[in-house]
C-alpha cells in the first residue's frame, strides 16, 4: 500500500473547513411578532421540525410521547420525505414547508427542532434564537469549534433555551451513577477512560458513486447551504453524508457521545492536548475521512481519555458478556476497580493489588440493571425531549445545555484537527486557541459561501 494513500490529508483539510468571518443575517424573518416567547406552564409547546428523515423520524416519536406538545410545522428538502412525515402526523399543507426560513417569523412557532444535516446546525440554530424562539438541536452540535462557541453566545444573548441530542444526559442510569453514587467514590481515582466505535464496512464502505441529476423531490441547493457548490451524488445524502469531511465526521458522530459521557462522570471541561493518527486504509468508497482512527486526549487533572474508530472491523474492544456484547459504551479504569457503563446497567470489577502492594480488598463488585419498570419507561431521547419542553416551560438550563455540548463536541474537532495537521496540539481551553501549531488555528472555524454568513 502506498504510504499515506487515501488519507484525508492536511491540504484537503484545510480546504474544506478553512476558517473565515463568521457573518449572516436575514433581517426580514426577524420579526418583532417572533421574538422573545415564553409559554405558559400549561401550554402546550408549538414546535416546528426540520428535517425529517432518519434521526429526525425518530425525534418525532420521541416527541410525540409528550403531552405537552403541539406539533405546529414541519420542513424538509425533500418534498417525498416531507409529505409522507405530514401524511403520518396529519399535519396541514399550510404547515409544510422545503424552505426552513418560512418558520422563523411564525408567532405561532415557540421552538425548533433540528434535525438537518450537520453542516446546517450553527446556521439554523443562531438564526432561531435571533427570532425568539428555543432550539432542540440534534448532535454533533456543530462542524467546527467557532461555528458551536458562536452558537453558545447566540443562546445566551438571546436568552434562548437549546438543548442538543446528547440525549443520554436525560438518561436514569447515568444520572445515577454520575450524579447520585459519583463514579469515583466506586472505583476510585480514575486515570484512563476508554472507548471506541466499531464497524466493519469492509470492502466497500458506503460505496462509490459518479455526479448526477439530483431527484427532483430534492431541493439539493439548499440542502447545500452554506457548503461549497457541488455536483449531486447518491451517496452523501440522506445519511450518508456522515462520511464526508465537509458535512460530517465519524467521530464527531459516534465520538460526541463518548466524550460527554468522560467529560459528565469525570468532572472535566476540557482536554489540555490531543493527539490523534490514522487514515482511509482498507475500505475502498468514496469517504472523506479516515476508516482507522485512534485519538488520545490529556487532561491537566492527570487523565487519559482514548476513542477509537475502526469500520474496517466490528468485533468489540472492551470486555464482554458471553455472548460477546460489549459490557459498556466507555470503560473507567479507577484504583480501585473498573466500571463499565451502558444505557440500562454497569459493571464493577474489582481491582487486584499489583507489584509490591499489600493484598486486600478494593472496590466491591457489583452488577447494577435498571429494574424491569425502568427499563420499560427507559427512552433516554424521550426524556431528553421532556426535559427540552420542561425547560421551555421554566427557562432553566436543559440537561444537555448548549455549552455543555459545545464542549464536548470540541473534543471531536480537535481529534480531527490534529489528524489533519498530523501533530499533537495543545488546547488552551480558555481562549479556545491551538497554542503550539499556529496554522492549527486556521481549522477552528468552517468556511461559508455566500449568501449563506453567520452572525449574531
Amino acid at each position: 500500500m502506498k504510504k499515506n494513500a487515501g488519507t484525508t490529508n492536511r491540504r484537503e483539510f484545510m480546504k474544506t473547513s478553512a476558517a473565515s468571518t463568521l457573518g449572516f443575517g436575514l433581517a426580514a424573518l426577524q420579526t418583532e411578532s417572533s421574538r422573545g416567547q415564553i409559554i405558559g406552564a400549561n401550554d402546550k409547546a408549538r414546535l416546528a421540525f426540520i428535517g425529517l428523515a432518519n434521526r429526525g423520524g425518530q425525534l418525532l416519536t420521541a416527541f410525540s410521547k409528550s403531552p405537552d406538545l403541539k406539533i405546529a410545522a414541519f420542513c424538509d428538502v425533500d418534498s417525498k420525505t416531507l409529505g409522507l412525515a405530514a401524511e403520518r402526523y396529519d399535519v396541514a399543507p399550510e404547515n409544510q414547508t422545503t424552505d426552513f426560513r418560512r418558520l422563523y417569523d411564525r408567532s405561532d412557532v415557540d421552538g425548533i427542532v433540528i434535525a438537518a444535516p450537520d453542516h446546517w446546525h450553527a446556521y439554523m440554530t443562531v438564526e432561531a434564537c435571533k427570532a425568539g424562539k428555543d432550539v432542540y438541536c440534534e448532535k454533533p452540535l456543530a462542524t467546527s469549534i467557532l461555528e458551536g462557541r458562536t452558537m453558545v453566545q447566540a443562546a445566551r444573548k438571546y436568552d434562548r433555551v437549546v438543548q442538543v441530542g446528547i440525549h443520554r444526559r436525560s438518561a436514569p442510569l447515568y444520572q445515577k451513577i454520575f450524579n447520585e453514587l459519583g463514579l469515583e467514590n466506586k472505583i476510585g481515582r480514575v486515570a484512563v477512560a476508554r472507548t471506541a466505535h466499531c464497524s466493519n464496512m469492509y470492502p466497500s464502505g458506503m460505496g462509490k458513486a459518479k455526479p448526477t441529476a439530483p431527484p427532483a423531490n430534492l431541493d439539493w441547493e439548499l440542502w447545500l447551504g452554506p457548503r461549497p457548490e457541488r455536483e449531486y451524488q447518491e451517496n452523501i445524502t440522506p445519511y450518508k453524508f456522515r462520511w464526508w469531511g465537509e458535512y460530517c465526521s465519524q467521530i464527531a458522530n459516534q465520538g460526541v457521545h463518548f466524550f460527554d459521557l468522560i467529560r459528565w462522570a469525570l468532572d472535566e471541561k476540557a482536554p489540555t492536548s490531543v493527539c490523534a493518527m490514522g487514515g482511509k486504509y482498507v475500505v475502498d468508497d468514496d469517504r472523506t475521512i479516515p476508516d482507522t482512527m485512534a485519538a488520545c486526549f490529556e487532561f491537566a487533572s492527570g487523565r487519559l481519555a482514548i476513542f477509537n474508530h475502526f469500520e474496517s472491523s466490528g468485533n468489540p474492544i472492551m470486555a464482554t458478556d458471553e455472548n460477546y456484547k460489549p459490557l459498556g459504551y466507555v470503560e473507567y479504569r479507577g484504583t480501585q476497580g473498573t466500571c463499565y457503563v451502558y444505557d440500562n446497567r454497569y459493571l464493577i470489577k474489582p481491582e487486584k493489588p499489583g507489584q509490591f502492594q499489600e493484598k486486600g480488598p478494593r472496590a466491591q463488585e457489583e452488577n447494577y440493571t435498571l429494574d424491569g419498570a425502568s427499563q420499560q419507561n427507559l427512552d433516554a431521547t424521550a426524556l431528553h425531549a421532556q426535559n427540552f419542553i420542561d425547560c421551555m416551560k421554566s427557562r432553566k438550563r436543559p440537561n444537555t445545555d448548549v455549552e455543555e455540548a459545545h464542549l464536548s463536541t470540541t473534543m471531536s474537532h480537535l481529534a480531527n484537527i490534529s489528524l489533519a495537521v498530523r501533530q499533537r496540539i495543545e488546547w488552551d481551553a480558555e481562549n479556545e486557541r491551538i497554542t503550539n501549531v499556529d496554522e492549527a488555528n486556521e481549522l477552528l472555524g468552517a468556511a461559508y459561501r455566500d449568501p449563506w454568513k453567520l452572525t449574531l
